[in-house]
C-alpha cells in the first residue's frame, strides 16, 4: 500500500510492474482494484499506477466536495486509461492540459450525462442518496443481487461490497450528480491527444451508443467494441482487454 499527502488529504494508490508509466483511474463507486489484473498483465511491459479517488477506497474522505473536476488536479504527465467516471476525468485532464498527457483510453465513459442509466441518474439526488445510506446493509444486499448482470468476473460481487462501504455519502452523492450534469459533446473536437474508446455491447451502466458520439467528433479516434462485455470490459475480457491497451500505448 502506497500514499501521498496533497492538500485536500491522503491519496492511496498501487503500482505493479517496470517500464514506461501508466495510470489507471476507477469509476463510481470503484476502486483501484478494478485494475488489478489489468496491472499484473501490463506489468511486464509499464509500470502501472491506479489510485483511489478521494471519497474511494482507501483514501481520505474528509473532503467537503467530489466534484469531478477535484479530481482532474490528481493527474501528473502519463497515458490515463479511465473506466467510466475516470474516464471522463481523463477527458476533462486532456482538454484542460493537453501537454500533460501523451494519450486517453476510456472505458465506458459517459461523454454526455444523459447516457447513464436511470437508477445512477436517481442516485444523484441526494433525499434517494441519503435513504440508501441509511439502509446501507439492504443496500449492499441489493447490489449483490445484481452484481451478475454488471460483470461477469466472479470477484466483482466481493469487490464491490468492499468498494461500497469504503464509500461515504458525499462521494457517493456528489460526484455522481456533478458527472450527470457533465456534457463533453462538443468539446471532443477540442482534444489533442490520440484517443481509444471502448465500450461493451451489453453495459447497463452507461449507453454503448457513446461510442458512435467519439465516431462523430473524432473521425480519427480508435475504437473498440467488445460483444462479449458489459460496462466492466477488463473483467469480462480481460485478455482482450490488455492486449487492447497494450497495442494502443506501443502504436
Amino acid at each position: 500500500m502506497s500514499s501521498i499527502a496533497t492538500d485536500k488529504g491522503i491519496l492511496h494508490y498501487e503500482v505493479i510492474g517496470r517500464g514506461k508509466p501508466v495510470i489507471f483511474l476507477h469509476g463510481w463507486l470503484g476502486s483501484w482494484r478494478l485494475w488489478e489484473k489489468t496491472m499484473l498483465n501490463l506489468g511486464g511491459e509499464f509500470r502501472t499506477y491506479a489510485l483511489d479517488f478521494w471519497g474511494f477506497g482507501e483514501s481520505d474522505r474528509k473532503l467537503n466536495s467530489y466534484e469531478v473536476l477535484d479530481f482532474v488536479h490528481l493527474i501528473e504527465k502519463a497515458p490515463l486509461i479511465g473506466h467510466s467516471m475516470g474516464g471522463t476525468v481523463s477527458l476533462l485532464f486532456a482538454l484542460a492540459y493537453p501537454n500533460r498527457v501523451s494519450k486517453i483510453a476510456i472505458i465506458g465513459s459517459p461523454i454526455n450525462g444523459s447516457s447513464l442509466a436511470m437508477p445512477l441518474k436517481i442516485a444523484g439526488i441526494r433525499l434517494f442518496a441519503s435513504i440508501l445510506f441509511s439502509n446501507i446493509h439492504f443496500f449492499r444486499k441489493i447490489m449483490r443481487f445484481v452484481a451478475p448482470t454488471l460483470s461477469k468476473d466472479s470477484d466483482f460481487s466481493n469487490m464491490m461490497d468492499n468498494d461500497i462501504t469504503n464509500t461515504n455519502l458525499n462521494s457517493f452523492l456528489i460526484s455522481i450528480s456533478s458527472l450527470r450534469k457533465t456534457d463533453l459533446t462538443n468539446q471532443l473536437v477540442k482534444l489533442k491527444v490520440p484517443l481509444l474508446g471502448m465500450y461493451g455491447k451489453n453495459d447497463n451502466i452507461v449507453s454503448p451508443k457513446q461510442l458512435d458520439l467519439i465516431k462523430a467528433k473524432i473521425p480519427n479516434a480508435n475504437i473498440a467494441y467488445f460483444i462479449s462485455s458489459g460496462h466492466f470490459i477488463m473483467l469480462d475480457e480481460p485478455i482482450a482487454f490488455s492486449n487492447t491497451v497494450i497495442n494502443f500505448l506501443n502504436n
